[in-house]
């Protein structure tokens, strides 16, 4: 076989490929609308999110979110001077500092989350619960495959 021609599973995969990474600029577009009117884009809102899930430091924040520590660094002390977060110490780490939403941190991340909830309602109502559940478990079944194949990380 001629290396540089792909089987037809490899064209399969490079059409999901670059379908996915179309969906991604679509979701962060949609993101940043969503987020917009609090003042706040998708990636800022995604750093507040992973707050308010658990105190986490910026490296941890950044590899739970496939994002670049420094890039996440960046967005928390924008955050942090809006006053939105705030930095704790850590007892795991005397210089990673955790990151902790404010109570004003709180109520952007509210406001956000009530007009994703509408637009995800009526999307999901419109594509299908099952297809949905379906196509998560193909994109999960890729990531483990990557992660047992020890590809690096996203940045």
């Amino acid at each position: 076989m001629n290396p540089s021609s792909r089987t037809p599973p490899g064209d399969a995969f490079a059409e999901f490929a670059i379908s996915v990474l179309r969906l991604a600029g679509h979701l962060t577009s949609e993101g940043d609308r969503l987020a917009q009117p609090s003042g706040q884009s998708s990636a800022r809102w995604q750093v507040l999110a992973a707050a308010r899930h658990a105190a986490m430091s910026v490296a941890d924040t950044a590899r739970a979110l496939g994002l670049a520590r420094q890039g996440v660094q960046r967005i928390a002390d924008i955050l942090k001077a809006e006053g939105l977060i705030e930095y704790r110490d850590n007892p795991a780490h005397q210089r990673a500092k955790l990151i902790v939403l404010t109570s004003r941190g709180e109520t952007v991340l509210a406001e956000i989350t009530a007009r994703q909830t509408v637009w995800a309602n009526e999307l999901g109502s419109e594509v299908g619960e099952e297809k949905l559940r379906r196509a998560t478990v193909l994109v999960g079944e890729i990531i483990a495959l990557f992660r047992e194949r020890g590809a690096a990380a996203p940045p």
